[in-house]
């Protein structure tokens, strides 16, 4: 057959693509990204993806290797999470469908009238939003703590017949605060209300971690966990592991049918056919690290989140936020500091990047009673952290140095590069659902269209200041048009 590209040309233009990428090895992205800092397991995961590239993971029974892969994973993580022979599961695509998968099985289990409740703190994933949105839940969000945590007598006081799931997170992504999953789950068990542990970040780190109190299966009233092995469990992505406590609880969860002349259907997952690639990297990886490799990494993280605390509170200006659980750091303008001497996070996260180094920002928000969490920028910390620390810790502390005293983006400076009448239809209670065209005409005024390579400014702060300012609406009818733009043809 005549290619109508060469192959090879074909892999250097993928080569060209890929070096305008954020950096995936070498620590320098603090989010997104879990860099074990080990170059054999790239390339053992790399081949087994390649040993089962034209597998169909639909149907385990033809394709046997996938049954006993996914068993074998099953297997490791219910050991690892305190689950006994009652604990099953199912391997997905990674952490949004495990999470869709443990709200579907509670909605469908529910035995209750109306419409069905879902309740968890307002910092749980937003994958429960989506699944609320997608399986006809009401979500009922509790606010938290300044610190990230939530009372457990005041989410405890939300639980009611109405309720099909509650959901606590180990740790929450935004602060790292470990939910009080024991106070929790007891109640949710006098009400019976099952009780999902969210652990997809920490579900592969905080067995290891020290100082914990049971947290997964050791837990009598947890019935579902959901853990990504693409996270730290150092696989590519995705792949999770969605485990439920009961053999018909996790029937619940499978859509199966017989009632068209085609094969008889029956998948446990979202999926029908799906690749068995990233299910054979994280099956043999858990081979390969088993629980003392696990431990190890995790041994690295836990000292550079150690390291990287105490470094960032020793910044005038910035505090973290709470108590990180696991390693994952929250970081806020110390208000405690004079005006003059603060760091706004989003500036210094900007600062940061200029200096190499990629963190997260995240949002403030306003709760439903009135209380307000903070903007932050987040850190995700891995074991490739420990050797970089050193730049890493200068880069830190040399950005907030850049940018103390500069204060944060003001609404009004951002609207101030929109024309008035426009800003004044946004603000106006009567106005219209945005088209595309005015969507991307906001972009384009404050900045943030997407360029020929599909990226986005190097100074992201405008764009959060604009996030608190607009109602959730219409910021994520930005959103939504900012991403739609980025990947259309060009």
């Amino acid at each position: 057959m005549q290619f109508v590209e060469q192959p090879a040309d074909i892999l250097a233009r993928l080569d060209a693509l890929r070096a305008a990428d954020a950096p995936t090895h070498g620590g320098h992205v603090l989010s997104y990204v879990y860099d074990s800092g080990l170059a054999e397991l790239d390339e053992l995961a790399a081949a087994a993806i390649r040993v089962v590239q034209p597998v169909n993971g639909l149907d385990p029974t033809t394709f046997t290797s996938v049954a006993v892969m996914e068993g074998e994973v099953v297997g490791f993580a219910r050991d690892l999470l305190g689950g006994d022979d009652d604990v099953v599961g199912s391997v997905t695509t990674g952490g949004t469908e495990s999470c869709l998968l443990a709200v579907k099985t509670a909605r469908d289990l529910w035995s209750g009238s109306g419409r069905p409740r879902l309740v968890a703190p307002v910092t749980a994933h937003a994958a429960f939003q989506k699944a609320a949105h997608y399986f006809g839940l009401d979500l009922d969000l509790v606010p938290v703590e300044q610190d990230g945590r939530v009372d457990a007598a005041t989410l405890i006081a939300r639980l009611g017949p109405d309720v099909a799931l509650v959901v606590v997170s180990a740790p929450s992504y935004p602060h790292a605060a470990l939910d009080p999953i024991e106070a929790v789950a007891a109640a949710a068990a006098e009400w019976g209300i099952p009780c999902h542990v969210d652990a997809c970040i920490g579900g592969w780190v905080l067995p290891f971690w020290p100082g914990l109190e049971p947290w997964d299966f050791r837990v009598p009233g947890v019935t579902s966990i959901s853990a990504d092995l693409h996270k730290f469990g150092y696989a590519p992505k995705g792949v999770s592991v969605l485990l439920q406590r009961g053999r018909d609880r996790q029937r619940a969860q499978f859509f199966a049918t017989t009632r068209w002349p085609g094969y008889p259907v029956v998948n446990p997952t979202m999926l029908g056919s799906k690749s068995a690639g990233a299910l054979a990297a994280g099956w043999a990886i858990t081979h390969a690290l088993g629980r003392s490799g696990l431990a190890e990494l995790a041994a690295s993280c836990e000292r550079s989140t150690v390291a990287l605390i105490s470094l960032i509170d020793s910044i005038e200006g910035l505090r973290v936020v709470g108590t990180p659980v696991g390693p994952l750091i929250a970081v806020a303008t110390d208000a405690t500091a004079p005006a003059h001497r603060q760091v706004d996070p989003h500036h210094w996260a900007d600062q940061v990047r200029a200096h190499g180094w990629l963190l997260q920002l995240q949002p403030g928000l306003v709760q439903s009673d009135g209380t307000q969490l903070p903007p932050t920028t987040h850190l995700t910390i891995t074991p490739v952290t420990e050797g970089v620390l050193a730049d890493l810790s200068g880069a830190l502390v040399t950005a907030a140095d850049e940018m103390r005293g500069v204060p944060g983006v003001a609404p009004a400076d951002v609207f101030g590069a929109l024309p008035h009448d426009l800003v004044a239809s946004l603000s106006s209670p009567d106005a219209p659902p945005l088209d595309s065209a005015t969507a991307f005409a906001i972009l384009a005024g404050i900045g943030l269209e997407s360029s020929d390579a599909g990226g986005l400014p190097d100074r992201m702060a405008p764009f959060l200041a604009l996030v608190a300012a607009l109602p959730a609406p219409l910021t994520e009818r930005l959103l939504t048009e900012l991403v739609a733009r980025v990947v259309e043809p060009r």
